[in-house]
Order: C-alpha cells, then structure tokens, then sequence
C-alpha cells in the first residue's frame, strides 16, 4: 500500500468507527477530513442546549431553544472531550434564515464567562445578517469587525478559514475578509480577554446564537498542517 493510500485508509477507518481513531488520522495525513458526516452528530458534543443542534437530510441546523443562553457545538473524541486542532485549514458550507445570528469558533473550549454562556476562550469567524448585531458575516469577532456582509446569508456561501501560528486569516466565498497576525500582547477588553491562539490549539465549535436565530451548515471539513 502507498504512503498516500495508507493516508486515506486510516481516514475512512477512523470515520467508520465513530472517530475512535480520529486522533491517528490527524497525526498521519494533511488531507481533508470530513467534520461532519451528513448523517448524525457523531464527533461532536454540545457544551449547552444540546436540543439546538440537530441533523436532517444531511444538513446540520443550528437554532437556539433558549431565548438567551448561547449554544455551542464543539468537535471532541472519543471520549467527549473537545478535539483541538492547531494550525489547520478550514472549510464550511453555510446558509442562515433571515436576521440571524451565529459563529464559527476556533482554538476554543467548553469554558463560558458569564450568565448567557458565551464561550471564555477562543477567536469567532462571526455569521450574522441581523440589524442589531453590528459585526457582520466575515468578522474576526471584536478583533477585526466588519459593518458590511460579503454575502447574501440566505444563499449557500463558503467559509475558509486558515491559521498558521500567529496568522489567521479568513474568506467569505472568494473575498477575503480577515489577514490578521496576534501580537505579542494583544489588546482585548476584559470580557473577552480569552479571544487568544492557544499554543495546544482548540476546538472547532458552531454557535446557536439565540431562539430567533437559524442557520444551516451542509459541508464541514479541516486539513490538519503539520510539519
């Protein structure tokens, strides 16, 4: 067997089982490997409201069942815990309903901050068409914000969101929304003093932003970088 062909079989194997072997197709391949399965919610684990996230012909929808607590659905192994990704590349297929709200997390944890549950730790490729909600779709939430969608929600748009060390960067469909490089000491406002890279990297989480608020996501899939 090939060193390539090797590659996809530990992938197929590890999907097949229920990511039992997750861990060593990461450790072994820079292919994509497929999040989400079409199927069912295998691989992932909600922190909060796990009645928000659910699975219908193939697509995974994202809608709150409380008014304001915020959801989370977060990659973990096979033991529940969160799966943390380091320096990857990353591709979600996406479509909200009107005026709604939700996110794409990164190098995060199931840790939350305050009563509404926000998550503590990890940075936010922000999905919003609401009014209310300022910082549009593109947005590296409170750290480079956008007053100006790239897209039409309503239609089937691709996120692309690629980290390596310190750099991140981000596109909606073909236009680059983020190019941005953490400093030494970044400045971030104290409720939200967790929007930092991890150096052991975190977990990939979808947000369920409030019960007004739906979006759907039918294609989820990463490419580990390793050296």
């Amino acid at each position: 067997m090939s060193q390539l062909s090797r590659k996809y079989s530990i992938a197929t194997v590890s999907l097949c089982l229920g990511f039992s072997l997750y861990q060593i197709a990461i450790a072994q391949t820079e292919e994509w490997i497929p999040l989400f399965n079409g199927g069912d919610l295998t691989g992932w684990k909600a922190n909060a409201d796990p009645g928000a996230f659910t699975v219908k012909d193939g697509i995974l929808t994202a809608h709150a069942t409380h008014p304001t607590n915020r959801g989370h659905l977060f990659t973990v192994d096979e033991k529940g815990e969160p799966l943390r990704f380091t320096d990857f590349e990353l591709i979600v297929v996406a479509r909200g309903e009107e005026s709604s709200n939700s996110g794409i997390f990164f190098h995060t944890d199931m840790e939350t901050r305050d009563g509404k549950l926000h998550l503590k730790n990890g940075y936010e490729i922000q999905l919003n068409s609401t009014e209310k909600e300022k910082r549009k779709t593109g947005s590296l939430y409170d750290v480079r914000d956008l007053e100006t969608s790239a897209v039409d929600e309503t239609d089937w748009f691709t996120v692309r969101i690629l980290v390596e060390g310190k750099h991140i960067q981000a596109w909606i469909n073909d236009t680059q929304t983020v190019d941005y490089i953490e400093p030494e000491n970044p400045k971030r406002s104290p409720q939200r003093a967790g929007r930092l890279l991890n150096p052991n990297g975190g977990a990939i989480a979808l947000q369920a932003h409030d019960d007004k608020s739906t979006f759907h996501f039918r294609e989820i899939r990463i490419r580990p970088l390793t050296d």
